[in-house]
């Protein structure tokens, strides 16, 4: 079966599709979507303790100089997804958790440590290197391990989780810094040490999680596949009764083709699924530059503009990651039934709109603080279940065989693209101190989301409820079974 050019069949990715969604996928669901709680608790930390670090207290960081290591904490996430993108779709999913959830933890309580702003820089860099890592890994296997008739809201709930790690990121900033509770010199450093601790739990909780079955099939090795997938079966119907056999299961034909090459990657991107690759990357990149130079310059926003004190700024991040949270729940049911095209066209547009109209009237001074958090929350309980179907989409419209690489890809050049610049170009706006620049910046935001609905209506891929093979066919299938 090792021998290259072999032809085995399977019944394989329909035995997949066809279990009952039950604890084994909440398991999947609870160790995978742990990476984006602790990335959206280190996006938060930054960005609530910004003033903190900044201070005299802190590192003494210019408003430019925060939003430089925002920027460098991308800039690693994307070097991180590209390396270990790579090396997951080489080497396994499962065999890439434990490295970068390692170099995650390291980098993190590094930056508790750091001495200036040089330091807290590579620190950050790190950092975003190790969750980045996990970005192409974590996506390909929800999408190869989730059932079809799920997969879109429950790729969209556990990309969502990332505002959940936002919430507590908020809550713990309001106790470390307070200086009733921590000294004021340590408080954000132990956040730091904290939130990378945290990532022990990772470690052990994905012991549980087998090598996709999927991954396995195109690396050659159908009977380890075989046998994850009985296990699966066995650990589900202890549970839960499997649905009855019917009719015979559609069965596919692979061949053990090899290491996929940088050329095949480059070809199946460039020609083979020319107009997929256009969509993913407006999508990506458009969600990147909103979110990263919103977020991570928020609190200066509230703290230069409306004046409030940096210990209290976790109280406007609340409401804030409530209604990032909600929207991929609330919504992600839809993008299975009314469709991914309809649903990532609607939400995008609408966040759009209302962050334009909502720059306008921060220009002209007409919100205060609690309405200018109450008016992201509506503009981002709809930008948040687009940004998770960003990442679901690029996950689901190319061959198993590039998936991880790929989904790495995208979220390198979209994070080039839109989400590195920034939070450099907000910093660089809010250090003029002028409503009518930083306004500018809105708009730009807004009319790339706008953009990123009309590209979507164009290009859109009706994905819902199909197998992954039916959407993209891997490159190892057999020739003759290519539709």
């Amino acid at each position: 079966m090792d021998a290259r050019g072999q032809v085995f069949t399977t019944d394989i990715p329909a035995r997949l599709d066809r279990l009952p969604f039950s604890r084994f996928h909440w398991l999947v669901v609870i160790a995978l979507g742990v990476t984006w709680i602790l990335d959206g608790l280190e996006v938060t930390l930054v960005g609530s303790l910004a003033p903190a670090i900044a201070g005299p207290d802190g590192l003494g960081l210019t408003a430019q100089q925060v939003g430089w290591t925002g920027s460098a904490y991308i800039l690693g996430a994307v070097l991180g997804a590209l390396v270990f993108g790579r090396l997951t779709d080489r080497f396994g999913r499962r065999r890439l958790f434990t490295i970068t959830v390692l170099v995650y933890l390291v980098a993190t309580i590094a930056s508790g440590f750091a001495w200036d702003f040089w330091s807290f820089l590579l620190f950050r860099f790190l950092t975003g290197a190790g969750i980045g890592g996990e970005y192409g890994a974590i996506n390909s296997a929800i999408d190869e391990l989730i059932p079809a008739r799920r997969r879109g809201q429950t790729a969209l709930a556990i990309n969502g989780s990332f505002w959940i790690g936002a919430g507590l990121g908020a809550v713990g900033s309001l106790v470390v810094l307070d200086p009733d509770i921590v000294d004021q010199e340590l408080g954000w450093r132990l956040a730091f040490v904290v939130g990378g601790l945290l990532a022990l739990i990772i470690v052990f909780v994905r012991r549980y999680i087998p090598e996709s079955p999927r991954w396995l099939l195109t690396h050659g090795r159908p009977e380890e596949a075989e046998a994850v997938v009985r296990e699966i079966e066995v650990r589900i119907e202890r549970h839960v009764a499997l649905p009855p056999m019917l009719r015979p299961l559609p069965k596919l034909r692979f061949f053990h083709r090899g290491p996929t090459s940088w050329t095949e990657i480059v070809h199946t991107l460039l020609r083979r699924h020319r107009r997929r690759t256009v969509l993913g990357l407006v999508l990506m990149a458009t969600q990147a530059f909103c979110y990263n130079a919103i977020f991570f310059t928020y609190a200066m926003i509230l703290t230069r503009f409306y004046g409030v004190e940096p210990a209290k700024v976790g109280w406007f991040m609340l409401p804030f990651a409530l209604g990032n949270v909600l929207g991929p729940l609330l919504l992600g049911r839809l993008f299975d039934s009314w469709g991914r095209k309809t649903m990532i066209a609607l939400t995008y547009g609408l966040a759009g709109v209302l962050l334009c109209l909502t720059g306008w009237l921060f220009a002209r001074g007409a919100l205060t603080a609690e309405s200018q958090t109450a008016a992201w929350m509506v503009i981002f309980f709809f930008a948040s279940a687009g940004a998770s179907a960003a990442y679901l989409t690029v996950g689901e419209l190319f061959p198993l065989e590039t998936r991880a690489v790929t989904i790495s890809l995208f979220y390198a050049v979209g994070t080039l693209l839109g989400g590195v610049a920034g939070p450099a170009l907000f910093g660089a706006l809010i250090d003029t101190g002028e409503r009518g620049q930083i306004f500018s910046g809105y708009l730009l935001g807004g009319a790339l989301m706008v953009l990123a609905a009309i590209v979507t209506l164009w290009l859109g891929v009706r994905a819902e409820r199909k197998s992954l093979e039916e959407i993209a066919a891997p490159l190892s299938l057999a020739p003759e079974d290519v539709p």
